[in-house]
């Protein structure tokens, strides 16, 4: 019998100041969605000082469905009940449609880039 590994696309997170970034690389779908949420509350838990702000660099995701979307929107709960502003970065053309389609594009701050998310 084979075990099933998921791995999280979250492949690293990183400091700018004070603000915590989460480079998600790949496809973020159902297989992956357990390990992609544990990875996005890790970074209001995380240790140290708590973040001035979070932002999910998800310029190397092709593709996301319903569960990726919906631990983005755990995250973006949790870190409005933290007072931690959250930042989607670098969507490209495929993704940001899922957001617009959703309308979830009015609820979260998207930006184009981490210098435009950070300035």
């Amino acid at each position: 019998m084979r075990e099933e590994v998921h791995i999280s696309p979250v492949l690293g997170v990183r400091r700018n100041g004070d603000a915590v970034i989460a480079d998600v690389v790949g496809d973020v779908n159902l297989n992956c969605g357990s390990e992609f949420q544990k990875s996005l509350l890790s970074l209001l838990n995380g240790p140290g000082k708590a973040p001035s702000c979070i932002l999910v660099n998800l310029s190397q995701v092709g593709y996301i469905d319903s569960s990726g979307v919906a631990s983005l929107v755990k995250l973006l709960a949790k870190a409005k009940h933290a007072g931690v502003p959250l930042w989607l970065v670098g969507l490209n053309e495929r993704v940001r449609s899922v957001f617009e389609i959703t309308r979830l594009d009015r609820i979260f701050q998207i930006a184009a880039s981490e210098k435009e998310a950070l300035g």
